[in-house]
């Protein structure tokens, strides 16, 4: 049975996502019943809701809105991890004002930013606040960012680190060489952990097993099965490959492994990482 540590869902009607326009496949409404739906008949039995990047002004609403699907009935969300600006300098009244219950960790996208956001001391020192708190971090960078993405790592060694997507690989061109050697430098970090979620979508639509295997097998190499997460990037997978298509080739890829490094994988570091009690 599998947490799904990055879920997405986007009510338009409430919240406001600049980056969708440039993507019209994701332009609209993915609603959670429609999620559970599949995730349900393919072992998925929790979920953490990821922040989609929506306006600054729309993180409390976007915060808001998970809480609402968290205290449904049928709900298989157990958490969200809610955006963050940390450049900010109230950013320590912001955390203050998170509920602890909803609010399992934080993330702030920056392949779409500066390369030299994450260098600033204001963020930084609000990174380690994080930390303090008990809250992972989650780090969303394009692979060539991977080195920049370590410094931040070192300069907040009281965090714990969560890096979304493998990294963000660039299966579709073969980029490998350069991937993987960032990658095992940033691996011999104790508190950084690495997700495999939907690396289908940097593959191309003529994606195989074959493409994605390297990848993932040089992720959990790396990183080890104490610390290696499951995500589905649910609907950004979708771009290349259904949720079903992920899971089933999540699970050819991890076929050979053992019970327990399966557990590992599928929710046990997750429950570790993010203090889960159910999923």
């Amino acid at each position: 049975m599998f947490i799904d540590t990055h879920l997405h869902l986007i009510a338009r009607d409430r919240i406001s996502y600049p980056w969708l326009q440039n993507v019209p496949a994701l332009d609209r409404d993915w609603p959670l019943e429609a999620y559970q739906t599949v995730a349900r008949r393919i072992g998925i039995t929790g979920a953490l809701h990821m922040e989609c990047d929506c306006a600054a002004e729309d993180i409390a609403a976007e915060n808001r809105f998970v809480a609402e699907m968290m205290m449904r009935d049928d709900s298989l969300l157990i958490g969200g991890i809610s955006a963050a600006r940390p450049e900010d300098e109230g950013f320590a009244a912001f955390l203050d004002r998170c509920d602890p219950a909803q609010v399992k960790g934080f993330r702030r996208v920056l392949h779409v930013m500066p390369d030299d956001l994450s260098r600033d001391d204001t963020f930084r020192a609000n990174i380690r606040r994080i930390g303090g708190r008990g809250l992972p971090f989650d780090t969303c960078v394009a692979a060539r960012q991977l080195d920049i993405a370590a410094e931040l790592v070192d300069a907040c060694d009281n965090t714990t680190f969560v890096l979304d997507h493998c990294g963000v690989p660039d299966i579709a061109g073969g980029g490998y060489a350069d991937w993987a050697g960032r990658i095992a430098d940033l691996a011999q970090r104790p508190h950084v952990n690495a997700k495999i979620s939907g690396v289908s979508a940097y593959a191309g639509p003529d994606w195989t097993l074959d493409h994605l295997r390297p990848y993932v097998e040089h992720i959990i190499d790396s990183f080890g099965w104490d610390r290696v997460v499951w995500g589905s990037d649910s609907p950004v997978c979708t771009l290349h490959a259904s949720l079903e298509q992920w899971m089933a080739a999540t699970q050819a890829l991890i076929a050979g492994a053992s019970v327990t490094e399966r557990g590992k994988l599928a929710a046990g570091n997750a429950r570790r990482i993010w203090d889960l009690a159910r999923g």
